[in-house]
C-alpha cells in the first residue's frame, strides 16, 4: 500500500483574534504533512507570504490563490487572555479584515491606518510529492459573505507513481448559502471512481457535507472548532472508496481559531 500523509489548516491570517502572531511555519512543521492546505492565508503586499514561508522552511512546492483583498492590524492595546475579544468590543479591536476594496478604505479611516497592513487573503496548497496540473477553481460569490470570491485548489499528486487528485477549499458559512458553493463544486471534482481527497475549512457539520457530495466519504471525524474548547467538526478530509484511511486526527499547534487536521492515507 502507497501512503500519502494529507492536512488543512485555517490559519487566520497567522494572528490570534487580538491580532498577536504565533509560529504557522513552527505549527507546519509539527503537521508534517505531504500535502498541506491552508485557508485564510495572509499575503501581504510588502513581503513574504505565510505559505511562502512555510514553504522554505518545510521543503515544500508552493502554490498559492488570492481570493480578496484584506487588512491586517497590529495587536490590540489591551488584549485578555482570551483568544480575542468579545462580541462587545468586537468591531473596533478585530484584527483581520477581509472585503472589499471600498469598505477596508472605510475602515482604515476608523482606526489608525498606520498600524494597518496591506495584503490579500486565500489559499495555499504546499506539497512536498510530485504535483502536476495544480488549477484555481472558481466557485463564485454569496452576496452576504465577506470574500470578493470562494474557490477550490485542485492539483494531481504523485505517490510512488500512483496518481491521486487532491482538492482545497475554504467555503462561506451555511447561513451564507454555502450549499450553492458544495454543489459548484461536486460539479468540478474528480471521478468517485479514482483515488481521491478534498479537504478544508468547509464552515459546515460533518453529515450535510457527506451527504452534498455522493461518492465521498468522512476520513476523520473529530471535533475542530474552537481550537480552545473545540465542540464542532467543520473542518473536513473527504476521500473517494479508493482510498484507505490509517489514521487521523487534530494537532494542538498554533493559535488559530481552528485545529489543524491531518490523515494518514493508503492508495490501493
Amino acid at each position: 500500500m502507497l501512503e500519502l500523509v494529507i492536512a488543512t489548516f485555517n490559519v487566520h491570517a497567522g494572528v490570534d483574534g487580538w491580532g498577536r502572531p504565533f509560529d504557522v511555519v513552527a505549527a507546519c512543521k509539527q503537521i508534517d504533512a505531504d500535502v498541506l492546505f491552508l485557508q485564510e492565508n495572509w499575503m501581504p503586499d510588502e513581503g513574504e507570504s505565510i505559505a511562502s514561508l512555510v514553504a522554505a522552511a518545510g521543503g515544500y512546492e508552493v502554490y498559492e490563490a488570492r481570493l480578496s483583498d484584506a487588512l491586517l492590524f497590529q495587536p490590540a492595546d489591551r488584549p485578555t487572555r482570551r483568544w480575542g475579544p468579545s462580541k462587545l468590543e468586537h468591531r473596533d479591536a478585530r484584527p483581520l479584515w477581509v472585503s472589499d476594496e471600498e469598505s477596508l478604505a472605510l475602515m482604515r479611516r476608523r482606526r489608525p491606518a498606520s498600524r494597518a497592513s496591506l495584503g490579500g487573503w486565500g489559499l495555499a496548497m504546499l506539497s512536498r510529492v510530485t504535483t502536476r496540473g495544480v488549477e484555481t477553481i472558481e466557485l463564485g460569490r454569496l452576496s452576504r459573505d465577506y470574500p470578493r470570491l470562494r474557490a477550490a485548489l485542485m492539483a494531481e499528486v504523485e505517490v510512488d507513481g500512483c496518481p491521486l487528485s487532491v482538492v482545497g477549499t475554504h467555503l462561506a458559512h451555511f447561513v451564507h448559502g454555502s450549499p450553492i458553493l458544495l454543489n459548484a463544486l461536486r460539479q468540478r471534482l474528480p471521478a468517485r471512481n479514482r483515488p481521491g481527497v478534498l479537504v478544508g475549512d468547509m464552515n459546515f457539520w460533518g453529515p450535510p457535507v457527506a451527504l452534498a457530495l455522493p461518492g465521498w466519504r468522512r476520513a476523520v471525524r473529530t471535533r475542530t472548532y474552537p481550537s480552545w474548547g473545540a465542540h464542532s467538526q467543520i473542518d473536513h478530509i473527504l476521500v473517494t472508496r479508493r482510498l484507505k484511511v490509517v489514521s487521523g486526527g487534530t494537532l494542538a499547534v498554533g493559535r488559530s481559531d481552528h485545529l489543524p487536521l491531518r490523515a494518514r492515507l493508503a492508495v490501493a
